[in-house]
């Protein structure tokens, strides 16, 4: 299985339950790279556009590279009234840009599907020379400030998550830029809180790779014993959020 396509089939959830990113982690990535209308942007996998917005106002030449038929349809409609919005439905790992060249190559918790020997070369060769290399995700905590509902999870997980296909991400170091070229290397931290309800923290997991995968007879069972487990502790569940900014630059 294409882990890389499984999104593709819930764009709507996937734009209203998918975490979305800090204002402070996209001005610290304009500011790096210097970016405004005389300057071209790409984003690698968008998916519906948790990290799009923000770089589409600051006026540059933005293209979007998605993988996903969907997902590329979605986002065309949510943001196409913007003049500089381009977008191309392929697959960035075989894509020929052609003499097309970036200021900034930017991805939000989708390069790591992509295999570092792939992706980081192609990145530096299809930057201009100063540009710039962005990568952003999110680790969330789930267990600190939740831990008897977490543990009571896990016998959920235990009992009901078994997914047909093996749940297999590329391989990627995000450390490793500089290994390939890339100088100027930065890693910054923000960091938020979320609270969701029982039926809102369902639908969130519910847009996971690995979830979404999950068939019958185990997947209704499964929700359903997630849900019970928030109910029992309140209807509450705290995650603590930390999102990572990975900073480089083409030399």
């Amino acid at each position: 299985m294409d882990f890389r396509k499984v999104f593709d089939s819930i764009p709507e959830e996937f734009d209203k339950w998918r975490t979305r990113y800090c204002y402070e982690l996209f001005s610290d990535v304009i500011e790096y790279s210097k970016l405004d209308f005389s300057k071209k942007a790409l984003e690698i996998g968008p998916g519906t556009g948790q990290a799009t917005e923000p770089i589409l106002k600051t006026g540059c030449s933005y293209l979007a590279i998605e993988l996903g038929e969907n997902l590329a349809k979605y986002i065309k409609n949510k943001f196409g009234s913007y003049d500089n919005f381009q977008i191309v439905n392929a697959d960035f790992e075989t894509y020929d840009f052609g003499h097309n060249q970036f200021d900034l190559v930017y991805s939000a918790a989708t390069i790591q599907w992509i295999p570092e020997e792939i992706g980081f070369p192609k990145v530096y060769d299809i930057l201009k020379s100063n540009g710039t290399f962005a990568m952003m995700l999110t680790r969330t905590d789930e267990k600190s400030a939740n831990e008897p509902l977490y543990l009571k999870m896990q016998e959920i997980y235990d009992e009901y998550f078994h997914p047909e296909a093996e749940y297999i991400c590329g391989k990627l170091n995000y450390n490793n830029t500089e290994k390939y070229g890339f100088t100027d290397i930065e890693r910054r931290l923000y960091h938020k809180t979320r609270e969701f309800n029982a039926d809102e923290y369902v639908s969130w997991i519910s847009t996971h790779a690995s979830h979404i995968t999950l068939q019958e007879p185990y997947k209704s069972k499964f929700y359903a014993g997630i849900k019970d487990a928030i109910l029992s502790f309140d209807n509450n569940i705290k995650l603590y959020d930390t999102i990572v900014l990975y900073l480089a630059r083409k030399p």
